[in-house]
């Protein structure tokens, strides 16, 4: 199963482009993943002459990567599981199988990414790389300089403490934040601990990527110079 050309098994799965290497770790526990007709552990790993099957099924050389961008509508859940019927991914209907990087509140919109790409999933994901998503938000009464403050130097959620963040006033009852987490429902969350409701909320930067004009409901390709600007910042 192994040789000095080998990858980790995950990173081969996430390589085909069926699932990011977090979902593969988690077909391996649950026993779906062999190699050469031997059920898988974490931590094998692959090398040129190895065949690997996932319930069975062989896996197939890494299809053509894809980049997307989608301006993701109200009542879109960001999720692969197809029970759902507002999943992500049949809404986008997209010849090829993709998946979403990172998540959007059901009620949010703007944009988000999805790619056949696992690895890149991982390192825009990763907490520590700080990369940065901008929202404009509305909400139900009006801004405070005292709102800004408090939301700029950080708020207790979900037994933290937020990080601090840039927050603009947009109009009396808007603004605008950049954040470099992201923390289940975090915008809506640090809101209702200043007695806020959030009324829209969309994403409008992820990183260099802008939503720029793309309509709601409308997904495009990355351009060739968004994909390397992207993984410069990657690289940092």
């Amino acid at each position: 199963m192994t040789n000095d050309n080998s990858i980790s098994l995950n990173k081969f799965i996430s390589q085909t482009g069926i699932c990011s290497r977090r979902e593969a770790d988690k077909w391996i526990d649950a026993g779906k993943v062999k190699i050469n007709e031997v059920v898988a552990k974490k931590g094998n790993r692959v090398g040129a002459k190895d065949t690997v099957t996932v319930d069975g099924k062989p896996l197939i050389n890494k299809p053509k990567q894809v980049y997307i961008a989608l301006h993701k509508p109200p009542g879109i859940t960001c999720t692969t599981d197809l029970k759902d019927k507002t999943n992500i991914i049949d809404f986008i209907n997209y010849p090829q199988r993709i998946f979403p990087i990172g998540r959007l509140d059901k009620p949010s919109t703007g944009l988000i990414l999805l790619t056949n790409d696992g690895d890149i999933v991982n390192d825009i994901l990763r907490v520590e790389n700080n990369h940065e998503k901008e929202y404009v938000v509305t909400v139900n009464r009006p801004i405070t300089e005292q709102f800004i403050k408090r939301m700029s130097n950080g708020l207790p959620i979900l037994g933290t403490r937020t990080k601090k963040c840039v927050v603009e006033r947009r109009g009396r009852m808007g603004f605008k934040i950049i954040l470099t987490q992201g923390l289940n429902r975090q915008i809506r969350r640090m809101c209702e601990v200043l007695d806020y409701q959030v009324l829209t909320l969309k994403r409008v930067r992820i990183m260099n990527i802008h939503l720029g004009n793309l309509k709601m409901g409308q997904w495009r390709d990355l351009t060739e110079k968004e994909f390397k600007e992207l993984q410069t910042h990657l690289k940092k």
